[in-house]
Order: C-alpha cells, then sequence, then structure tokens
C-alpha cells in the first residue's frame, strides 16, 4: 500500500505541513559510528486546521522534540515501522502562525543504510576513518528525521562538529572551519532549495586541487593528482552544459573522489558530486560519468521528480543531456556510439533480467509497496533517454528540441513534477 497520497514511499504529509529549511547540528562519533544533534526544522502550515507534522525516520533515536520558540516540549510518537522505516509524528504547538521551528534532539542507527563508516584500513591513506553518505532514493530518514520525499525542496545548513584531522564535506558551500576544543568545527549552506535526498555528508583525511574557475576536486592524498588530471575537462563540461539547459544556479561544482566501496558511479550531490575512483583511468575515459553528473544539476537536481515513479524526469533527462555534451565536445557519433551500447544494456534488461512483463519496465511504474532500490535499472535512464531522442526526432530535431528543453527547465525550476506536468507542457 501507499504509505501517503503523494508519494507511495513516504509518511509525510507536505501538503498540510511543508519543511522550507533544515538546519543541522550533529557531531560525528566514528567510536560508536553515530551522528548525534539536533535537527532544527522550519515548517509552513499550508493547512489552517493540521495539528501534525508526520515525518520520516529509519532507526533514529529520537531523545526528544521542542517548540524552538518557547522551549516547550512537544507530544509525538514514533513507530509504525514498515520497510521503509517509521513514522514520525509531531504534534504541533497551538499557534496562529503559518511558520513553525521544531528541534528534534536525536542519534542515528549504527546501522543507518544512508551512513557508511570505514575504518582506517579500508582507506587508501590507513592512518585516519572515513564517512559518507548516501541518501538516495529513501536513506536520508536513517541520517536526519525529515519528509523523505522528492516532493519536498528546503534549503539547508548545518554545523558538524569532527575529529580535528578531519576534512568535512558535504552537498552545499562551506561557510568556515575552526579548531575548538581539540574538534573540527565546520560550517555549510545551501541556499538552494533541494529535495532531501541531495543532502550528504563526507569526512575524512582529504585534499583539493582547483581544476577549475569553480571546481576543485577532493580525495585522498593517493587518488587527488590523478582525479586533477582525469577531470580537468569539467569546466568545459560545465560551459556545454549551460549553453543546453540555461544558468548554473548552484555556485561551485566540486567532485569529492571516494573511496572504492561507494557503490556507485556518481551521485548528483549539488556543489559536490560523489565519484568513484574507479573512474580514474589515467586517459579521461571515463569523465562522461562527470558529464551526467553535471546535466543533473538541471535534470534532477533543478527539476525533480515528484516522487519515484517518475524516475526517468531524472534519469532519462540527465543520460539525453549527458549525450549532449558528449556529442558537442567530441562529436555527434561519439553520442550515438554511446546511446548504441546502453540500448543492448536495456535490450538485456527487459528481455533477460527483469522480463518484458515485468510491470518495472514501464517508464512510469507503480510502487506502492516497493522500495525504489528495489525497481532501480537500467530502464528509467535508457528507455526515458531513447523516448526523448524519439521525441527530438519527430518535432524537427535539435534546433526545435533544444531549445524547448531550456524553456522547460526554466519553467519547472526549483519544482518537483510529475510525467503528466511534462507531458501537458509539452
Amino acid at each position: 500500500m501507499a504509505l501517503s497520497p503523494g508519494d507511495p514511499n513516504s509518511y509525510s504529509r507536505p501538503d498540510q505541513v511543508k519543511t522550507t529549511h533544515v538546519h543541522l547540528e550533529l557531531e560525528i562519533d566514528f567510536e560508536k559510528k553515530v551522528l548525534t544533534g539536533h535537527a532544527l526544522l522550519t515548517l509552513e502550515k499550508l493547512d489552517s486546521e493540521a495539528s501534525v507534522v508526520i515525518l520520516d525516520g529509519r532507526k533514529l533515536v529520537i531523545h526528544g522534540i521542542k517548540d524552538e520558540a518557547t522551549g516547550e516540549a512537544l507530544k509525538y510518537e514514533y513507530g509504525s515501522p514498515s520497510g521503509f522505516g517509521e513514522k514520525l509524528e509531531v504534534q504541533l504547538p497551538s499557534s496562529s502562525s503559518t511558520e513553525l521551528k521544531i528541534r528534534i534532539a536525536y542519534t542515528t542507527s549504527p546501522e543507518s543504510s544512508a551512513l557508511q563508516w570505514l575504518s582506517p584500513a579500508q582507506t587508501a591513506g590507513k592512518q585516519h576513518p572515513y564517512l559518507f553518505s548516501q541518501c538516495e532514493a529513501i536513506h536520508a530518514r536513517s541520517m536526519l528525521p525529515c519528509q523523505d520525499t522528492p516532493s519536498v525542496k528546503a534549503t539547508y545548513s548545518a554545523t558538524i562538529i569532527a575529529p580535528p584531522d578531519l576534512t568535512v564535506l558535504m552537498s552545499a558551500v562551506r561557510d568556515g572551519e575552526a579548531v575548538v576544543d581539540n574538534k573540527k568545527v565546520a560550517k555549510f549552506i545551501q541556499k538552494v532549495p533541494i529535495q532531501s535526498y541531495l543532502i550528504a555528508i563526507a569526512a575524512g583525511a582529504l585534499e583539493s586541487r582547483k581544476i577549475g574557475p569553480r571546481s576543485h576536486v577532493w580525495s585522498e592524498a593517493e587518488f587527488v593528482e590523478k582525479a586533477a588530471f582525469d577531470f580537468s575537462e569539467t569546466e568545459t563540461m560545465l560551459k556545454t552544459a549551460e549553453e543546453l539547459c540555461g544558468p548554473y544556479v548552484w555556485g561551485i561544482y566540486d567532485i569529492l573522489v571516494l573511496p572504492p566501496s561507494f557503490p556507485f558511479g556518481g551521485m548528483e550531490n549539488p556543489c559536490l558530486t560523489f565519484a568513484t575512483p574507479t573512474l580514474l583511468s589515467g586517459d579521461k575515459s571515463n569523465a562522461d560519468v562527470i558529464a551526467h553528473e553535471i546535466a543533473h544539476s538541471w535534470t534532477g537536481n533543478l527539476v525533480t521528480n515528484f516522487n519515484f515513479e517518475h524516475f526517468w524526469l531524472n534519469e532519462g533527462f540527465t543520460v539525453f543531456t549527458e549525450r549532449k555534451i558528449v556529442g558537442r565536445m567530441h562529436g555527434e557519433p561519439a553520442r550515438h556510439f554511446s546511446a548504441i551500447l546502453r540500448w543492448k544494456d536495456l535490450q538485456e534488461t527487459v528481455n533477460v533480467n527483469l522480463g518484458p512483463t515485468n510491470p518495472l519496465t514501464a517508464l512510469v511504474p507503480k510502487l506502492a509497496g516497493v522500495d525504489p532500490d528495489d525497481a532501480f535499472s537500467v530502464v528509467p535512464y535508457e528507455k526515458g533517454s531513447t523516448f526523448l531522442w524519439y521525441l527530438e526526432d519527430t518535432v524537427g530535431g535539435a534546433a526545435v528540441f533544444e531549445p524547448f528543453l531550456k524553456s522547460y527547465y526554466k519553467k519547472f525550476a526549483y519544482q518537483s513534477i510529475d510525467s503528466y506536468m511534462f507531458k501537458s507542457y509539452f
């Protein structure tokens, strides 16, 4: 069954009360493998009759919840466990104001599905521990109590306390750091509203190299020079993407090369793409993954799927745009060759792995009772991209379709939409 009317994978009801800002005050505890501290949520009441806000959690320990304005302790219920975590229902303070702030004291679980804790032996440098997060699709709820649905976009800020020898990074702009009482205190701010799965954190023995006017690459010392070389075309890709999609609104575009245990090729965390070290080939041949993550700055991060049933709006558009970038940089044959190779992957996924009648081969599958991670495949990527290629050919080619796409990104920027809204605009 669906957990809520708007998102089958989230308990939250942002149609009643919506998060507009998240402020995190957290300390990283490598010994216990937890984050502990507070989440301060700024809420907007859309329904004047709403008396509760419903949040998602997963294996969080809730220590208490207060009204930030008065310090009043708020009643809450945390339970209804499912494969999608737990429902956190908080009684709102009685107030005529439409804006409220609640402070939630909590600790994550050592088994948090969002957080990967590495011992020094599991890192390249072998001297310091390492932490990184992966919140997509529905794992942010195991890192913080939140409305864990892509239909909600909020700005965020954070103050993170870590061991003094480590560097902390987030999917945000760095806003200063200092060592206080032998602890690193790092601050961050993300002024562009984002969905919960884009909140990201990493902490480790990190170094950086400047690779462009708005870009640095970060990694352990053992990878940093290789990464700076392989990703040296980042600014060219950014400029090409801007020609296709419009202005880049995120300020900086940094890349963090993670330890080999990072489970994806890349993750489009804003301001800080996460990337696997397996991309570092020494000849830039895998840099198209960076083109993919750059494209997400518009397709997915700026214009977002309302829920994961419409995931192709993120990934199909991103693959299509990634190949447009590659085509402009390396020629149309490179774009076509990439599409042909991945078409074979799509055929195998549909005909062999899933089966042609499997409902998950649909461009817009039904995900009630289905974890989005279990529905993950190349279908939204390649079927979605191929559909857009078909639309481009049908309406008269790139000269017609590319200006349309730029207008689409402008029309729906900072919003979460579904496939029917795209269809209507088309």
